[in-house]
């Protein structure tokens, strides 16, 4: 059910540098002091307010609806709740990824296997006409979302009632208990004999050891890391995706005021296998700066075309009635020096559309040797 949720593009490109850090470490538990305050574990302290004066929640959203800072945006509790538990590689719904078709329809384009939807014989192809009685046609995919997830008082165990309809066959009504379910965030294929695509969607917690992981099970000469769409995440993640394909070094800075720190990769990653890596205008934030690194190390050929350009850190401050206010307070860099942020990454290979990529990829990889 995480498709295009309404949160992806936007908490995605939010979730950056500093909260990356935090999630990771287990501080954005929703325990946080009463009164408006940096959140804890953070590397520094800035005021959570002009002067150190708490905002108020409208004040917050006063400040984040002002346009002066691009994303600065403001939460309440439960949708940051929500942000905690999908980074930590969860969300609370019934197993639907949905889409919406030419028409206006919706589209269930994947039901993992094991799902409630799963189990209730819902499958990809499917349409899904109504949730909980009301028609979802022409409705945007993040509003579908929100319904089919109960926002916001539901929780693991609270029923939703859907109408489906196979190709050919007649409408169905189902009732579901929503649960928690794991998010799906690293796939593997091979598109080619000898070469293995990772696509990564997101970098929720665990995604470097799946992908780890898609390495050691599947025999390959060459890799397409495949970071199209990918709006970020946990920047640990990314760091630790970055250390599978190098041995230690620089794979990024941040910038927050004058000092500069330096996040470096672990010793010990494959160096030696050709690796591309897919990028478009979807590929963000934590995803960029994995790109760059790769790119600026001479480690990987990128190919595709421009990012997004989200290269700046958000600090998140809890308000005192639990809401949550982030604002831009630094940016990062690449090894190379340069600032994704505006301008994205240009792509060493262009290529005018999906189709051409993957094909200008796979020859891309020929070339480096991983043609077998």
């Amino acid at each position: 059910m995480t498709a295009t949720p309404w949160r992806r593009v936007r908490h995605g490109a939010m979730l950056s540098v500093l909260f990356g850090l935090l999630l990771f470490g287990g501080s954005a538990t929703g325990a946080w002091g009463g009164t408006a305050a940096p959140l804890p574990g953070r590397p520094d302290s800035w005021d959570a307010a002009p002067g150190g004066s708490p905002l108020s929640p409208q004040q917050a959203e006063q400040l984040a609806a002002g346009g002066a800072d691009r994303w600065a945006a403001h939460y309440t509790a439960q949708q940051y709740a929500e942000f905690a538990q999908e980074l930590d590689g969860e969300y609370l719904g019934v197993g639907l990824v949905v889409s919406q078709s030419p028409d206006g329809g919706t589209v269930i384009t994947a039901v993992p296997a094991g799902s409630p939807a799963g189990r209730a014989g819902i499958a990809a192809g499917d349409r899904l006409l109504a949730v909980d009685g009301t028609p979802v046609d022409r409705l945007p995919v993040t509003e579908v979302v929100a319904r089919l997830r109960g926002r916001p008082a539901a929780g693991p165990g609270s029923a939703v009632t859907l109408t489906v309809r196979r190709p050919g066959a007649a409408a169905r009504q189902l009732t579901l208990r929503r649960a928690v379910l794991a998010t799906q965030d690293v796939e593997a294929d091979q598109p080619a004999p000898g070469v293995l695509r990772i696509s990564v969607h997101a970098f929720t917690a665990g995604v470097a050891d799946q992908v780890r992981d898609a390495l050691r099970r599947t025999p390959h000469h060459g890799v397409l890391l495949d970071l199209r769409g990918n709006s970020g995440g946990l920047l640990a993640e990314s760091v630790a995706t970055a250390s599978v394909f190098l041995d230690g070094g620089p794979v990024a800075s941040y910038q927050v005021d004058d000092e500069r720190r330096q996040l470096t990769a672990a010793s010990g990653g494959d160096t030696r296998t050709p690796l591309v890596v897919l990028v478009d205008g979807g590929t963000m934030s934590a995803a960029e700066l994995l790109a760059g690194a790769l790119q600026d190390r001479c480690r990987a050929v990128l190919v595709g075309s421009r990012t997004f350009g989200k290269g700046t850190v958000q600090q998140p401050s809890r308000l005192a009635d639990g809401s949550v206010l982030e604002r831009t307070v630094g940016r990062y860099y690449t090894p190379g020096g340069r600032s994704p942020d505006g301008t994205g990454l240009l792509p060493d290979v262009t290529a005018p559309d999906p189709a051409a990529a993957e094909r200008l990829a796979l020859r891309v990889l020929g070339g480096l040797g991983a043609a077998r």
